[in-house]
């Protein structure tokens, strides 16, 4: 019989190796014999994702269990609380209550859910020693499931990660949006499906900001104004609708762009290629097939070289393309840009890389070393760019107030517009080239019977 040296271990060392576990696997070991039936109890770090349920209600019981058994007397440092759908007033504020009675040495906390941001603001507003946030509060409501204000109220003098998902950042008094001025010792920041108030410009300015990721499917035009000295890597994933202005992205050296465009506009093409001539002094670059795709939209972008800056990605060392599976709006968007061009072509595009895009890269670069990596689904190569769970069509999603919905459907209905023309677009071009393929083949037959006869002629004259 093998000897168990597991169980030899302090009580210390084990909590330390369960705290690595979510909480239902942790909470497991306590079958084990008598010592570990109490172990789970004490773990500083609690994991609790609906994901790891067959149900909601089996999830919700399941917490409130825990949250009854845990020992209080053991501080809590960490808490990620992830549920889908609905939740219940009632426990939601016990969840936000037991977070508040345990904060005064929570070192992370991640809370997100779909309900009323009031029940967690007394959690965070005043965490002093808080270094990691993640919160994405999308409002309670069968048709207003959008974005959430963000509060400016928070005072967390020690944080150093935030990830924010679904929320609205308002002008203060002096129009200026700037939400995280306050954060002095930010290093990462994520803006997950996020917009803007009462003002068209963002302001992210930070002296420690190291790494920035922004995702975004909307159709809200803003620009950012980014002062971030400090800025190594930058992510961007979604359509790239948001400009930004003053240059502030010539620190980045590493940077990762999964473009995506849902119909055939002009606009996220070229914002697209403006945001890669910020990015004028990166040294690392990891695109998807479908970034690549958007840029080939960019009018005459294949012909003419020369307008390319001599800055453009001259320090580039590293381009790295991650092959996956082209969305359906994109598609459709290659499918009638080809078809416009050239009726005779085929209906798909004849590769994921457009040709010759490569090298207009790597025009001021030709000695940077090229991967093209494979992804086996959509979601394979860059979804650690956007933990947050969140809507396939987030740009369907509306604040809370009565206005915010109105805009939100008018840009709903908007968008469905702009699918049933492109779709009805893509029919009637398909259409016309069916009817010029016939008619091509039509006076081919003629033709070919006009010689048939020409040759029999031919055959009785020379008596053949």
């Amino acid at each position: 019989m093998s000897e168990d040296k597991l169980s030899d271990l302090p009580n210390c060392i084990l909590v330390h190796i369960l705290s690595f576990l979510n909480i239902k696997d942790a909470v497991r070991t306590c079958i084990l014999s008598k010592r570990w039936k109490h172990i789970w109890k004490y773990i500083p770090t609690l994991t609790l994702h609906y994901s790891n349920f067959s149900t909601l209600k089996s999830f919700d019981q399941f917490v409130s269990r825990v949250l009854s058994l845990r020992d209080n007397s053991i501080v809590l440092h960490a808490i990620d609380f992830d549920r889908n759908g609905s939740i219940a007033p009632g426990f939601l504020k016990r969840v936000a209550y037991y977070v508040l009675s345990h904060n005064f040495k929570l070192l992370r906390l991640g809370i997100d859910v779909k309900g009323d941001i009031g029940h967690i603001l007394p959690c965070i507003s005043s965490c002093q020693t808080l270094t990691s946030l993640k919160l994405s509060i999308s409002p309670k409501g069968r048709y207003n499931f959008g974005r959430t204000l963000f509060p400016k109220s928070l005072n967390l003098p020690a944080l150093t990660c935030l990830h924010l998902g679904n929320f609205v950042f308002c002008a203060g008094d002096d129009g200026q949006i700037e939400p995280f001025s306050a954060f002095n010792k930010l290093n990462s920041l994520i803006i997950d499906n996020c917009t803007v108030k009462d003002a068209q410009i963002l302001c992210i300015s930070s002296e420690t900001l190291v790494s920035l990721t922004m995702r975004n499917h909307s159709f809200d035009v803003y620009q950012i104004e980014l002062s971030a000295p400090s800025l190594c890597i930058f992510s961007f994933m979604g359509t790239p609708y948001q400009k930004f202005c003053r240059s502030g992205l010539s620190s980045v050296k590493q940077a990762n762009i999964d473009a995506e465009m849902l119909a055939n506009y002009t606009v996220p093409p070229l914002v697209l290629l403006r945001l890669l001539y910020d990015l004028a002094n990166i040294k690392s670059l990891t695109v998807s097939a479908s970034t690549l795709q958007v840029l080939s939209f960019v009018p005459d972008f294949f012909k003419d070289k020369q307008r390319l800056p001599s800055s453009f990605m001259r320090s580039l060392k590293s381009l790295k393309v991650k092959l996956k599976p082209l969305s359906y709006e994109l598609s459709m968007a290659l499918k009638i840009f080809k078809l416009e061009k050239e009726l005779k072509a085929g209906f798909e595009p004849s590769s994921l890389i457009p040709d010759g895009i490569l090298d207009l890269l790597l025009q001021n670069s030709p000695s940077a070393d090229v991967d093209i990596v494979e992804c086996s689904r959509i979601d394979d190569s860059f979804n650690h760019l956007a933990p947050l769970s969140s809507s396939l069509y987030p740009e369907f999603l509306q604040p809370s107030s009565n206005e915010h919905v109105v805009h939100g459907l008018q840009r709903r209905v908007f968008y469905l517009k702009q699918v049933q023309e492109q779709t009805e677009t893509y029919i009637d071009i398909a259409m016309e080239a069916i009817v010029r393929e016939r008619e091509e083949m039509l006076s081919f037959k003629e033709h070919t019977m006009k010689l048939s006869k020409t040759i029999d002629v031919l055959r009785t004259a020379t008596g053949a």
